[in-house]
């Protein structure tokens, strides 16, 4: 039995997050009723068969009534309009976190709907999830192991702060604190650069005239690498203009890496080349050891 108790859970967005985490809570008993809330009535229903939730409203001012705990799973593009569809139906006392990848973008979002920030409100960003997308695909053992990421603003109550904490923790995450600032540096780096990698290589190949025969020989390595290629299209659309600023600082600095690494492979510069793929290895095993 958690030590965390959420009399009633709102998740609007019951997708592969927002619905892992409500199997996640229902399994340690954390939280008593979850009600979903989406724009999608028969991926509500389903989420209800599966037991994700207990029931649904389409309306997010609806779905927030009585609320405790509320949970934006939402697309960032999205955020703005939810902020401003909940904000007259949250209670005063309701503790209200989300899901999104990029936090300063959340943060203007709901500074300009509330001007002042509740004193509930605690960003987050949980560092797990596959390459699958719906309700479907959740289940409770997402966050076990992985971090999340809070990012408390300055009005955030440290009496908010520690429930969602709790919350997380609850589901077997690691959480840790930082900046909406310095999580969007990080994660440009070390998740939005990435996805922007493998779909342009894939984007890459499928324009080739060739390229049926390329993909028919992909070997693992090609299947390894772009895996994330497979992720929701729009959610990453988001992504890249919530985070464009810091995505871009390392889209360059990878650009820039790529023409010298291009540049070695046309001068065969044995060396450069060595040295290049050394580094990355010891770097990959020692990032692979923890």
């Amino acid at each position: 039995m958690s030590d965390v108790t959420i009399e009633r859970l709102c998740i609007i967005g019951t997708g592969l997050i927002g619905g892992s985490l409500a199997l996640a809570l229902r399994e340690v008993r954390a939280v008593g009723e979850v009600v979903g809330c989406g724009r999608n009535p028969a991926h509500l229903e389903t989420a209800k068969t599966l037991g994700v939730i207990d029931r649904f409203a389409l309306e997010p001012a609806e779905a927030v009534q009585g609320a405790d705990m509320v949970v934006l799973a939402v697309p960032l593009g999205a955020m703005h309009d939810t902020f401003a569809a909940i904000a007259p139906a949250l209670a005063p006392d309701a503790v209200l976190t989300d899901v999104g990848s990029a936090k300063t973008s959340v943060v203007r979002a709901a500074q300009a709907v509330f001007g002042s920030l509740p004193s509930g409100f605690v960003p987050g960003h949980p560092i797990a999830g596959t390459e699958k997308s719906g309700v479907e695909a959740a289940f409770p053992e997402l966050f076990r192991d992985h971090r999340v990421i809070l990012t408390p603003v300055e009005t955030s109550a440290p009496a908010a702060r520690e429930r969602v904490r709790a919350m997380w923790e609850a589901c077997g995450a690691h959480v840790v604190e930082m900046t909406p600032e310095h999580h969007d540096e990080i994660l440009a780096a070390t998740s939005h650069l990435p996805h922007m990698l493998a779909y342009a290589l894939v984007d890459t190949l499928a324009r080739m005239d060739d390229s049926q025969e390329i993909f028919d020989f992909a070997a693992g390595g090609f299947r390894d690498f772009t895996r994330i290629a497979s992720s929701d299209p729009q959610m990453w659309h988001d992504i890249c203009l919530a985070n464009h600023d810091a995505l871009v600082k390392m889209l360059e600095a990878f650009s820039d890496d790529l023409r010298l690494l291009a540049d070695a492979v046309r001068r065969a510069d044995s060396r450069f080349l060595l040295d290049t793929f050394t580094r990355a290895k010891a770097a990959r095993d020692a990032f692979c050891k923890k």
